[in-house]
């Protein structure tokens, strides 16, 4: 058995790696013949738009856009209205913003009609204004953004009206002008027009933060307990609840924010990568099929689900005040659970720890005063990882000759995914060959002075646990920090479970097997979510990035040695 668990470790990093990233996960493209949501056809309507910018100060342009748009949503057969607001100003440009707004009203009688709820769709068909890119000053062309947004909704519609003898609610899609100089379009309509929405019960808020990557549910709204259930229907689920918190804290809106706080909802986006965002790189040359399918198998169940089932019908279905945490792990799907239940879950898993520590540390597995100090080594060394991340990330800028912004967003490090890949792979590796070289002295230490054969094999565990336990404490107190302050700790206890899960096990079966079940898990998550937060906070917070996974690495180190241990060790 020990000669096949490197093996057997080995396949569990790489499927991990595999499946987290999405080759088996992230659906195909589906062709223009295909039944369901087709990113093909999608791609259609996304060349069309994407050929001229399309900017507030590209008033000719954008009505071109507007009347196409138009010209599709009356080919599947929707009411069409406009709502236009003139001489607006945002920045330095004053224009005419105009809304389109479709509505495909549910089938039935006149009072069944004028009585039902409506599911809204939301994306914006204006392009990004001027600014500065690698030194040049760039137009974008709106092939993502948000020329995404509007073909998945487009398909979306069209895939829904198949089955409309169906609907129990109507459904609405608005797309709005002006998004990218302060949601402009949006604020006007429901300032001014406020019985648009005066019988919508969901908003699905469709963005795309550059084209490529999954799709991520990375917002939803205040009290979301109604709309996680609704999301239950999604296929190949993506999203966390703590992407809502830390974009809380960023200087980032869309035109969902205008009205999150009233009507239930959420939030869509890719994430990668930020070079081809709002730039001229976003042109239909660099758009992607694979993330419009995730859009669409997402989006289109819920969509399904809502119109059809008629437990919608009351506009207030999903309103609550209930909020749950959640996130999602790679091939087991999203898991959430209540505020109080979260809390419990802390609690539990953080006894069962302290419980695990006292018992360990009785049985003589690790040495308290060595545990406590690894704890301490480890959160120094994470501090000094953040800054060297940091340092990495301010080289990197500099080299590009792009601004640089300590935690902010970094345009224009064109190489910025390799170079962070490369230093997470490095730090992994560097504290893998500093881990053993510790182990070594540690067993020639312990040889020198021992007569029993054993002694290194005793030494070589009691290292491991040593810093495992440190690790783990690290976790656990770090977990306690973050769920009083924010709520959200899942970027350390979902490892401390994992490790806590996996010894307890281990103790009271003696299979070695959960070990590397906890390593799946942790690193499913890990890669997931690292991936998401990199790729949302660009290379400019990489040092964050890279610090969260340097906490995972020395977690993991020590659960590998002790799922690799062998019997005898040669002194």
């Amino acid at each position: 058995m020990n000669k096949i668990r490197p093996y057997i470790l080995i396949f569990v990093i790489v499927a991990s790696a595999v499946l987290a990233y999405g080759l088996f996960t992230l659906p195909s493209a589906k062709p223009a013949d295909y039944e369901g949501f087709s990113a093909e056809r999608a791609m259609k309507d996304i060349e069309v738009i994407s050929q001229k910018h399309h900017s507030v100060a590209h008033p000719a342009e954008r009505s071109e856009v507007r009347e196409y748009l138009k010209g599709r949503l009356s080919e599947i057969g929707a009411e069409i209205s406009e709502y236009q607001y003139d001489s607006c100003e945002a920045r330095t440009y004053v224009f005419d913003a105009v809304d389109v707004l479709a509505e495909f009203p549910p089938v039935g009688d006149s009072a069944e009609v004028a009585e039902a709820s409506y599911m809204m769709m939301v994306a914006h068909y204006d392009s990004r204004y001027a600014q500065p890119f690698c030194k040049d000053t760039v137009w974008s062309y709106g092939a993502a953004d948000d020329g995404y947004g509007v073909a998945v909704a487009l398909e979306t519609a069209s895939r829904a009206l198949v089955q409309r003898s169906d609907w129990k609610q109507g459904l609405k899609i608005l797309f709005t002008d002006a998004e990218e100089v302060g949601m402009i379009g949006m604020k006007s309509i429901w300032e001014n027009n406020p019985e648009v929405f005066e019988n919508v019960g969901l908003i699905v808020n469709i963005e795309a933060r550059g084209p490529w990557g999954p799709a991520l549910l990375f917002e939803t709204c205040p009290g979301n307990a109604g709309v996680l259930d609704l999301y239950e229907s999604a296929k190949y689920p993506y999203t966390y609840s703590l992407t809502s918190v830390v974009y809380g804290f960023m200087p980032n809106f869309t035109d969902f924010t205008v009205v999150k706080d009233s009507i239930p909802g959420m939030n869509f986006s890719t994430i990668a990568d930020v070079n081809r965002y709002h730039t001229n790189l976003d042109n239909f040359s660099n758009v992607s099929e694979r993330p419009l399918q995730h859009y669409g198998e997402q989006i289109l169940p819920v969509t399904l689900e809502y119109l059809c089932s008629e437990k919608y019908s009351d506009i207030l279905a999903l309103k609550t005040d209930m909020n749950d945490t959640f996130f999602t792990v790679p091939g087991i799907g999203m898991l959430r659970f209540s505020e109080n239940a979260y809390l419990v879950t802390n609690i539990i898993i953080l006894v069962l720890f302290l419980l695990l520590f006292v018992l360990e540390l009785l049985r003589g597995r690790f040495q308290p005063l060595k545990a406590v100090a690894k704890t301490g080594i480890v959160l120094l060394a994470a501090i000094g990882v953040l800054l060297c991340g940091e340092l990495i990330a301010w080289a990197s800028a500099a080299g590009a000759g792009v601004p640089f912004k300590l935690f902010g967003i970094v345009q224009g490090v064109m190489c910025d995914n390799a170079i962070m890949i490369a230093s997470i792979v490095l730090m992994a590796t560097l504290s893998f060959f500093v881990y053993f070289i510790f182990r070594k002295k540690t067993i020639r230490k312990t040889s020198a002075e021992a007569i029993r054969e054993s002694a290194a094999l005793s030494a070589a565990k009691k290292h491991a646990y040593n810093v495992l336990y440190g690790a783990m404490l690290l976790c656990a107190l770090l977990s306690l920090v973050l769920v009083i302050v924010l709520g959200e700790n899942l970027m350390f206890f979902i490892p401390l479970t994992c490790a806590v899960a996996a010894i307890v096990l281990w103790r009271l079966t003696t299979a070695k097997f959960w070990l590397p079940a906890a390593i799946a898990v942790i690193l499913l998550h890990a890669f997931s979510f690292l991936y998401a937060l990199a790729m949302a906070l660009t290379i400019g917070a990489f040092g964050a990035v890279l610090m969260l996974a340097f906490v995972d690495v020395i977690l993991l180190i020590p659960l590998c040695d002790l799922y690799l241990m062998p019997s005898k060790i040669k002194r």
